[in-house]
C-alpha cells in the first residue's frame, strides 16, 4: 500500500466517521449494547485466532493470553453492557438559593469521533479495551495498533472489518508516517497508551486542534516492601507482577525499596518463586512454556544494554542474566548494589530486569519516590495500617495497591490511569466512559420572575443591596 493511498483512505474514512458521529449523537443504550454484543461474540467465537495472533508475535503463554488480553477485555464489555443505560442518564444537581426556580444537570454526550492509539505490550487488550469505552459513550473510533506486533494488528484489522462497518470503527496499520497522519486530523477525543516520550508527541499534535486527550504512560513504578510483611506472599505476588509478559507491563514492578533488614530473605524468597512458577521440572527457565519473551530483537538489546551499563557501574545480578538472542530470551534477573547513575534506575526497565534498593525508614522511601517523577503504580507491602497509610498520603501516584501488584488494573470499578508524567485522563469502566464524553451542562430557567432579574441594570438602590446581600450572604 503506497503511503498517497493509505493517506486518502485516512481521510476519507475519517470524514465519513465525522458524519456518522453526528447521528451517534441521538444513539440510544440499546443500540451501543447491540455493538457491543456483537464484538463481545466475535471474541468469543474466535479465542483460538486470538491466542494464535499474540502468541505469534512474542510467544505469550496461552493461560496469559487468556487472562491479561482476553478476559481483560470481555469483562470491559460486560461491565459496560450492564451499566450503559444508568451511564447515560443525565444527573440532576442541587439548586443553590441565588438560582432559585430554576432547574440543572448534566447531560453526557458522545464526544464524537475518536482516535486510539495502542501499543504493542498487550496488543489486543489495549486496543479494544478503549474501544469498548468509546463504543460505550456513542463514539466513533479509528485505531492504531502497533507495527511490532503485526499478527494481532492483522487479526484485530479482520475482526474490526467483519464486525464493524467502516463509518463506526476502522483499523489502520503502519508505522509512524500512519500515526502522523492520523493525528494531523482533528478528531475530538484520542486514546493514547504508551511511553511519556511519545505521549509528549501526541499530546502537542493534539493540542493543533485542542483535541483532548487520554494518555496513559508509563514511567518507574515503585514496590515498597516493608520489614513487617508476609515475605513469602510478598516474594510470589512481586514474581508475577514483575515477569509476567516477560516484565513488559506498564505497571509492572519497576524496582523494589526494601527495608534493608529483610533484602536477603526477600531476595532468597524470589529466587524461590521464580523457580517455582518457570522451572518447576528443573529443565531451565528457557525451555518453559510458562515465560513470555521479548517482543523484538531492537528491545532485548536495549535490555542487554540496561544489564551491562549497571553491571559495569557496580551492580550484581543476584539472580539471572541469561540471554538467548536467537529466541529474544531473556532471563528473569534480579540486581542488587544498584544506584541512580545507572541507567536501569533512570529509564522505564519495561522488561524482567528488577532492581532492589533499600531503606532503614518509612521516611526516607517516601523522599525517595517524591523526588522523581509520579509513577503510574505504587506497590505497598506491608502487614501495618499505619505504614500503608502514611506512603498513601504522602507520595503521588496514578494507582495505588496494598499488598499486592498489578491487579488493580482488572478492577473495573477503579479509575486507571495515571498524573502527571505517568498519563493524563482515567479509564475503565464509568471512567472510560465519560473520558469519551462530554459532560454538558445543562439549565433549565422559568419563564417569568427570577431573582437574577433584580440584577439587571439599571443598578438602582435594590439591585445594589442585592448584589451586596450576595458577597455577604452567599
Amino acid at each position: 500500500m503506497t503511503e498517497k493511498f493509505n493517506s486518502l483512505s485516512i481521510d476519507n474514512t475519517f470524514n465519513s466517521q465525522k458524519s456518522k458521529s453526528i447521528s451517534l449523537r441521538s444513539s440510544t443504550a440499546a443500540e451501543r449494547i447491540r455493538q457491543l454484543e456483537k464484538l463481545q461474540d466475535w471474541i468469543k467465537s474466535h479465542l483460538e485466532d486470538i491466542r494464535k495472533g499474540i502468541f505469534a508475535d512474542f510467544k505469550k503463554p496461552y493461560p496469559e493470553i487468556d487472562a491479561s488480553e482476553i478476559f481483560v477485555v470481555t469483562s470491559e464489555i460486560k461491565h459496560a453492557i450492564k451499566n450503559i443505560e444508568s451511564w447515560m442518564k443525565p444527573t440532576k444537581v442541587s439548586t443553590p438559593l441565588p438560582m432559585l426556580g430554576s432547574n440543572s444537570h448534566i447531560q453526557y454526550e458522545p464526544k464524537g469521533t475518536t482516535l486510539i492509539i495502542a501499543p504493542w505490550n498487550y496488543p489486543f487488550n489495549l486496543a479494544i479495551g478503549p474501544l469498548v469505552s468509546a463504543l460505550a459513550a456513542g463514539c466513533t473510533a479509528i485505531i492504531k495498533p502497533s507495527e511490532m506486533t503485526p499478527h494481532t494488528s492483522a487479526l484485530i484489522k479482520r475482526m474490526i472489518e467483519e464486525v464493524f462497518e467502516p463509518e463506526l470503527v476502522a483499523v489502520f496499520e503502519g508505522e509512524v508516517e500512519v500515526a502522523q497522519h492520523l493525528l494531523s486530523k482533528p478528531f475530538d477525543h484520542i486514546f493514547f497508551t504508551g511511553s511519556p516520550a511519545v505521549g509528549k508527541i501526541v499530546m502537542k499534535a493534539a493540542a493543533e486542534n485542542l483535541t483532548s486527550v487520554t494518555l496513559e504512560l508509563g514511567g518507574k513504578s515503585p514496590a515498597i516492601i516493608d520489614s513487617h510483611v508476609d515475605i513469602q506472599d510478598a516474594a510470589s505476588k512481586i514474581v508475577w507482577g514483575k515477569y509476567v509478559n516477560c516484565g513488559q507491563t506498564c505497571i509492572a514492578p519497576d524496582y523494589l525499596l526494601v527495608q534493608e533488614n529483610i533484602k536477603n530473605e526477600l531476595i532468597e524468597a524470589i529466587q524461590v518463586k521464580i523457580k517455582e512458577m518457570y522451572d518447576p521440572k528443573n529443565k531451565g527457565i528457557s525451555q518453559s512454556k510458562d515465560y513470555a519473551r521479548i517482543v523484538n530483537d531492537r528491545h532485548l538489546k536495549r535490555m542487554k544494554n540496561l544489564l551491562q551499563d549497571a553491571t559495569l557501574k557496580g551492580a550484581k545480578a543476584v539472580i539471572g542474566g541469561e540471554i538467548l538472542e536467537a529466541e529474544n530470551y531473556f532471563e528473569p534477573t534480579v540486581l542488587t548494589e544498584v544506584s541512580d547513575k545507572m541507567d536501569v534506575m533512570e529509564e522505564e526497565i519495561f522488561g524482567p530486569i528488577l532492581p532492589i534498593m533499600t531503606y532503614t525508614n518509612t521516611t526516607e522511601a517516601i523522599q525517595y519516590i517524591n523526588n522523581k517523577p509520579k509513577p503510574l503504580a505504587l506497590y505497598i507491602f506491608s502487614n501495618s495500617e499505619e505504614v500503608a497509610n502514611t506512603i498513601l498520603i504522602q507520595t503521588s501516584s496514578g494507582g495505588a495497591v496494598v499488598n499486592d501488584c498489578v491487579v488493580h488494573f482488572l478492577q473495573n470499578e477503579l479509575p486507571f490511569g495515571g498524573v502527571n508524567n505517568s498519563g493524563i485522563g482515567k479509564a475503565h469502566g464509568h471512567f472510560g466512559f465519560l473520558a469519551f464524553s462530554n459532560e454538558k451542562a445543562v439549565l433549565e430557567q422559568r419563564v417569568g420572575f427570577i431573582p437574577s432579574k433584580s440584577l439587571y441594570p439599571p443598578y438602582n438602590f435594590i439591585g445594589k443591596k442585592i448584589s451586596q446581600a450576595l458577597l455577604k450572604w452567599f
